[in-house]
């Protein structure tokens, strides 16, 4: 059985915001690296069509982009993506598939189906997998920013506090910390 690694980008005030991150070289190679130790990629509806929106106009090379970043878009092409969502079935991205069921039935089938372990990258859903007792570790980009807004991370809440033990924590150059955990449990 694999594991499922949520991972994101969170400023230091919990904000989510993909717009609020610092998206250069360094951050997108290290999703990259992610993306090469993981089997599949895991996202709600919201975040697939954020990201079909932009990332296949950029694997095919429609859009300039430095290296680092056309690196991780022809990866994130290739890569297995399942797609949790109650309205919509047809993915036609690449290698795109529909997980429509029991919420836990289906990511559990997934994880066993996947032994090199599932990126979870969508905040929302993330606390849904939680809430379920799912997530196995937590790989954080934490941001040096404070962005006084949401979206915020787990905003929807857990039932309860939810401890986890410290694997790593890893500087990068341009102020982020890579920062990853694993359930204490």
């Amino acid at each position: 059985m694999g594991l499922l690694t949520f991972s994101l980008n969170v400023t230091l005030d919990g904000c989510v915001d993909h717009q609020e991150g610092i998206a250069d070289d360094e951050t997108h190679a290290y999703f990259t690296r992610l993306l090469d130790e993981n089997g599949a990629m895991l996202w709600g509806r919201v975040t697939y069509e954020m990201m079909e929106g932009y990332w296949p106009a950029v694997a095919r090379g429609d859009v300039q982009a430095p290296p680092a970043i056309h690196e991780w878009a022809v990866k994130l092409q290739a890569k297995p993506k399942y797609v949790v969502s109650s309205t919509r079935t047809d993915l036609t991205w690449a290698n795109s598939h529909h997980l429509g069921g029991d919420l836990r039935a289906d990511v559990q089938t997934l994880k066993d189906a996947t032994p090199a372990g599932v990126l979870l990258g969508s905040g929302t859903l993330a606390t849904e997998l939680d809430r379920l007792d799912l997530i196995d570790e937590y790989r954080l980009l934490v941001h040096p920013r404070i962005a006084g807004h949401g979206p915020t991370l787990y905003q929807g809440g857990l039932p309860a506090t939810r401890r986890l033990d410290l694997i790593s924590a890893q500087p990068l150059r341009n102020g982020v910390v890579a920062m990853h955990y694993r359930r204490a449990d």
